[in-house]
């Protein structure tokens, strides 16, 4: 893409709307002062003090708050219990431009939470605790499961893609469930203007007529007995093209240093990454990459300059040194210039 072609394209994906379904997490950080320790009078134990908490939207809501850094319209459709956690992830969706009516809360279910304590002083680098993860570890209720296919099937006709995010490890106890995934593909063939995308941690084989986004471990993991980390990018290719022979779709593997890669019917493409030099922050990055990739296929882009924008989403995100969790498109476009520089 040159510049022009790039702005069009970042112009255009503020004009679209992306219906997300999935598993959205609230993610807790609790900031605590080492120097602040007290000790309870019953037990003894320490009593670790919270100076400074903040809350974030994560899996789903992840990628649907960076979907709204780049202009573009989002309804989110998940599950969350009847309790406080669920009552701030929705408020922590709104607070961003986020549509969360569409929720569907559940009074047997826990809003799905990450809570991660950071020990930090003035004279030490902060580190983290262990994370405590909140999630119900029960197969969802058919009723639930009804109500989002009833809520799926009334969106779709308001939107330019669908995202689906699967992001709980147990089987059947998140919202993509087999039901709900038969019925995507169900939809998605009914909906060919719709783009159908599903962004699976565990599970990337079990889809049909979408376009499938995993990592290479979860690409190769999906189809041979192989649990590499960072399996030889022939592998990835060859296990793409199963997918792809699965669900009817293309398929892209975000390889992270070594880029993207796509297989369709045409063949197989390789985007390089985008080099990046000094320090980096690399969370954030296969979360930036799908939002763009989804973004731009919205805009009218094609699949190659959908990968290409991906790249650059994940480059500009860890390259960020303030707080914020989402790349904006001129930071987007400062990567583009960045890069055809040292070209």
């Amino acid at each position: 893409m040159d510049e022009r072609r790039l702005q069009d394209i970042l112009f255009r994906s503020a004009r679209a709307r992306v219906l997300v379904v999935g598993d959205f997490v609230l993610h807790r950080r609790l900031l605590i002062d080492p120097a602040r320790i007290e000790y309870a009078e019953e037990s003894g134990l320490p009593a670790h003090q919270v100076v400074a908490a903040e809350t974030l939207p994560g899996a789903a809501g992840s990628i649907a708050a960076i979907l709204r850094a780049f202009g573009t319209a989002v309804t989110t459709l998940g599950v969350i219990g009847d309790d406080g956690d669920g009552y701030e992830l929705r408020r922590n969706l709104r607070k961003r431009g986020i549509d969360e009516r569409a929720m569907v809360v559940a009074a047997d279910r826990y809003t799905p939470t990450s809570i991660q304590p950071v020990i930090a002083s003035g004279t030490s680098i902060p580190y983290e605790h262990e994370r405590l993860d909140i999630r119900s570890r029960i197969p969802l209720a058919s009723s639930t499961t009804m109500a989002l296919i009833e809520r799926l099937r009334a969106l779709v006709t308001q939107v330019q893609a669908v995202l689906i995010v699967d992001d709980i490890p147990e089987e059947e106890c998140g919202v993509v469930t087999r039901r709900l995934r038969l019925e995507i593909a169900d939809i998605a063939a009914r909906h060919r203007d719709v783009w159908f995308l599903a962004a699976s941690q565990q599970r990337p084989g079990l889809f049909r007529q979408v376009i499938v986004m995993s990592n290479a471990r979860e690409c190769v993991r999906a189809v041979y007995a192989n649990d590499s980390s960072n399996p030889p990018l022939a592998l990835v290719g060859q296990a793409a093209e199963q997918l792809r022979q699965r669900t009817g779709k293309p398929v892209i593997v975000m390889l992270g240093v070594r880029g993207m890669l796509v297989v369709h019917e045409q063949g197989m493409i390789h985007a390089p990454s985008v080099p990046i030099t000094g320090p980096i922050r690399p969370t954030g990055a296969n979360d930036s990459a799908i939002a763009a990739v989804a973004a731009a296929l919205c805009a009218g882009a094609t699949m190659d300059e959908a990968v290409e924008l991906g790249n650059l989403a994940a480059a500009a995100v860890v390259r960020r040194t303030d707080t914020d969790e989402a790349p904006l498109p001129n930071q987007i476009i400062a990567m583009w210039w960045a890069y055809r520089k040292g070209e």
